[in-house]
């Protein structure tokens, strides 16, 4: 039995997939797993897996329909065997010392049941974009989860096996296996999952320093599409709101105007100034928290939207040509 399971989600991720798994296999703590789960693909990421397999005993492929991202970790963590068990996107990558830190961090904290790190930034082609996720990495409270979201992505924690079974239930229409991430979201299932972690059970979140994971930003992804994911967010909120309606009482406002504030800069880099200006206008609306929390990123959002309503995407190119050219 392997310490720890690494759970891969893919749907048609032939593209990315063979990085994904370059870069776990090439993990400096050797005593893992891990599942690929092949989601229903239509291209070749289950012969990518296969292959991959036959050079690192420790890959397993498990294949399914489609039941999307948060069908494919629930699978996953079903036959994970691991007491840890971690998820990368079959388009994100792990650093070398990802896995071997939060072993470290979980042996030496038994009262955190879910670790993270920061995140670098890259584009479609594999490389870094200069901007990175550096999020808080202790005394994290619900309300800390709820407004900054600082676990970020899916591809940085990692579970004690008990902490994942403390929020698991099953559905009546489930059959076979315990749900964890809720399926019926197609975003948010991140987020809504931190949350419900966070609101009902006594594990602690913590995080441990360094970028540990490499995330893509994908502009024609889920995360560009900026009505929808809103739209998913809002739908978390008014699921877990009657789990503690004093919490969501009290931090709802501001939490949204972050969410905003997040979507704004997300219209920006998808050079949509006028979505980002109005992203904006309503987060500064809903609640000023950000402004005097955070007012540097807040003003600096709204200056980036305006620009980019204005000029369209030349500012963002600067910027970019910018950093490309500090790098070299």
């Amino acid at each position: 039995m392997s310490y720890a399971s690494i759970v891969v989600p893919a749907f048609n991720a032939a593209a990315t997939l063979p990085e994904t798994l370059d870069s776990l296999s090439a993990q400096t703590f050797g005593d893992f797993e891990i599942i690929v789960v092949d989601d229903g693909s239509t291209d070749a990421t289950a012969a990518i897996a296969e292959a991959h397999a036959k050079t690192d005993r420790r890959v397993r492929l498990v294949q399914q329909n489609n039941r999307g991202l948060a069908g494919a970790r629930n699978t996953g963590i079903a036959r994970a065997r691991g007491a840890l068990i971690g998820f990368c996107d079959s388009d994100d990558r792990w650093m070398p010392e990802k896995l071997d830190t939060h072993v470290l961090h979980l042996a030496t904290a038994p009262h955190v049941g879910l670790s993270y790190a920061g995140s670098a930034f890259i584009d479609e082609t594999g490389r870094r974009t200069g901007h990175a996720m550096r999020p808080r990495l202790s005394n994290v409270s619900t309300a800390h989860v709820f407004k900054r979201n600082p676990v970020g992505n899916g591809s940085t924690p990692v579970f004690r096996r008990e902490a994942l079974e403390a929020i698991s239930w099953r559905p009546e229409s489930e059959t076979k296996r315990d749900w964890v991430f809720d399926e019926t979201f197609r975003q948010s299932e991140d987020i809504e999952c931190w949350m419900r972690f966070a609101l009902t059970t006594d594990w602690s979140i913590e995080g441990v320093p360094g970028l540990l994971t490499e995330y893509r930003i994908n502009a024609t992804g889920l995360s560009a599409r900026t009505d929808a994911q809103l739209a998913a967010w809002e739908r978390m909120v008014t699921k877990l709101r009657p789990s503690d309606p004093a919490f969501f009482a009290r931090h709802e406002p501001a939490a949204r105007a972050y969410q905003l504030r997040y979507l704004a800069r997300r219209a920006v880099s998808s050079n949509d100034g006028d979505t980002a200006c109005d992203l904006i206008a309503r987060a500064f609306a809903e609640s000023r928290a950000p402004l005097y929390e955070e007012p540097l990123r807040s003003l600096t959002t709204l200056a980036a939207a305006r620009l980019c309503a204005r000029y369209g995407d030349a500012p963002m190119r600067l910027a970019r040509n910018v950093l490309t050219a500090g790098r070299s």
